[in-house]
């Protein structure tokens, strides 16, 4: 039973980490954007 608690977990933890990260490539695009429209 602890072992399967403990995948779980992990689990969650890792599919968190890669939410986050797609999150912040979004907002770095959106940044870009907004740079670039700002120097034309």
């Amino acid at each position: 039973m602890k072992t399967l608690f403990a995948i779980a977990i992990t689990a969650l933890f890792l599919s968190g980490c890669n939410t986050v990260a797609g999150i912040g490539k979004d907002v770095q695009k959106v940044g870009q954007a907004v740079e670039g429209a700002g120097k034309k």
